[in-house]
């Protein structure tokens, strides 16, 4: 997919944690509207920190520090453009129950859009559409708390999709989900009309999502390609102490993201 504004267009990317530990190390990366991007390497890669910038938790912006740019859609994240950016770029944690903390899941799912100015029809309405998107609109009236986890994990993605963002980041979703749980989440981020970027150590499940895959490895973009191709390198695999499951070959795959 290529031509027009970027999604996601981070350039030059550089970070380090308070304590001296260099994060990212001139990070280059460009996202196209509509792609499905898996974030793959090992523990202490980068990963996450990555996309902490994209919506301004991390960096200058923020009160940190850090060199090179990010722009979402075009709008460059900066202070003047953080709520902006922030709108744009929606963030789903690896646990739910950072993102629940309403008395209902209603509550939850209409706490972003509320904020942000919303009301009345339009809010309900919002509302009401992420909540189905996700198969969850029967228990907009119960407490978070008395869902399963990956029902939870649902309604927290719904919480991102009532802001309408136009790029959703997700951080291990997979995780902790039985395989039911796993597939219903699978159906539903494909059939989003959205761009996607994904956190993840779940190898098949980037195979089974994302067509192109970006390998981070000590801070630095190691490998960007075909998600099939990246996982079915055994070199390369090896060399960033990446391993699929027992068995488990990419190549012989039906149906997967090429």
């Amino acid at each position: 997919m290529t031509g027009g504004t970027p999604a996601v267009e981070v350039r030059g990317l550089a970070f380090a944690y308070p304590d001296g530990r260099q994060a990212l190390y001139g990070v280059d990366l460009v996202v196209q509207p509509g792609e499905r991007v898996a974030l793959l390497g090992p523990n202490g890669a980068g990963k996450t920190t990555l996309v902490l910038h994209l919506n301004g938790i991390l960096g200058p912006v923020s009160g940190g520090t850090g060199t090179g740019t990010v722009r979402i859609a075009g709008l460059e994240l900066t202070r003047e453009h953080l709520a902006g950016v922030r709108q744009r770029v929606g963030l789903v944690f690896q646990d739910p129950d950072d993102q629940l903390f309403m008395p209902t899941v209603r509550d939850d799912v209409a706490f972003g859009p509320a904020n942000a100015g919303r009301g009345g029809d339009e809010l309900a309405g919002g509302v009401g559409e992420a909540l189905e998107g996700v198969g969850r609109l029967e228990h907009a009236d119960r407490p978070p708390p008395h869902l399963s986890f990956g029902q939870r994990r649902r309604v927290a993605v719904a919480t991102v999709l009532a802001m309408r963002p136009d790029v959703l980041v997700l951080d291990e979703p997979s995780s902790n989900l039985d395989p039911a749980s796993r597939r219903e989440l699978a159906d539903i981020l494909t059939g989003l009309d959205v761009t996607v970027l994904m956190v993840t150590h779940d190898l098949p499940y980037a195979l089974q999502l994302c067509p192109r895959s970006v390998l981070l490895d000590d801070g630095r973009v190691v490998a960007d390609g075909p998600t099939r191709d990246l996982l079915a390198d055994r070199r390369l695999m090896s060399a960033h102490r990446l391993e699929l499951p027992y068995g488990f070959d990419p190549l012989s795959v039906p149906g997967a993201q090429a």
